[in-house]
């Protein structure tokens, strides 16, 4: 089964509590919503994928756990296959093969959106919006900015997808500001 954006987001409620963790979720959400408008995908599909990617993470947050648990929890509450594939793939860790667009957006969007959002709070008037792709590049060679961003995924997750990072970045970034306000970053 495939949820709603209803049911995803109930669950993401269910088993995250952390403010942070949410917005990104909805972060991600909106990027991979994006992609798939410009792909011709499943807009549900995508979206709810992307909602529900990190959802186990608070309780789960070991690289052995997540997002391995969540798979588990998913499946017994019957959610699609292929969306459960995705999110074991959107981590290099667990060896899942990226064998889909899906999958490869997935991958190539979570870390650009933690970091895409590290950059707008860092901004005075905090507007992703108005974050350049050339401020995001520069940090991205600043290991000391959003040490928990793995900068390899972004540059990998762009390869992935075949697209310039320079696109791929002002893409996200674009997606995001579209929800700005609900981030925080509007």
């Amino acid at each position: 089964m495939v949820p709603s954006r209803d049911e995803a987001l109930a669950i993401l409620h269910e088993f995250t509590s952390s403010d942070a963790l949410r917005k990104h979720a909805l972060a991600v959400e909106a990027a991979m919503r994006a992609y798939a408008e410009s792909r011709s995908a499943d807009v549900n599909l995508w979206g709810v994928t992307g909602l529900l990617h990190d959802f186990d993470y608070e309780k789960f947050p070991s690289l052995e756990d997540h997002p391995r648990r969540g798979s588990e929890i998913l499946a017994e509450r019957g959610i699609d296959e292929e969306i459960r594939t995705a999110i074991l793939g959107h981590g290099n860790h667990t060896g899942v093969p990226r064998t889909t667009d899906m999958a490869r957006t997935l991958f190539a969007v979570d870390e650009l959106c933690g970091f895409l959002t590290a950059c707008a709070l860092v901004r005075p008037d905090r507007r992703i919006a108005e974050v350049p792709v050339a401020s995001v590049k520069k940090k991205l060679k600043d290991k000391a900015f959003a040490r928990g961003v793995h900068r390899d995924d972004i540059t990998q997750g762009a390869q992935e997808l075949g697209v310039e990072l320079d696109a791929h970045i002002a893409f996200v970034r674009d997606a995001l500001a579209r929800i700005g306000p609900e981030l925080g970053l509007g």
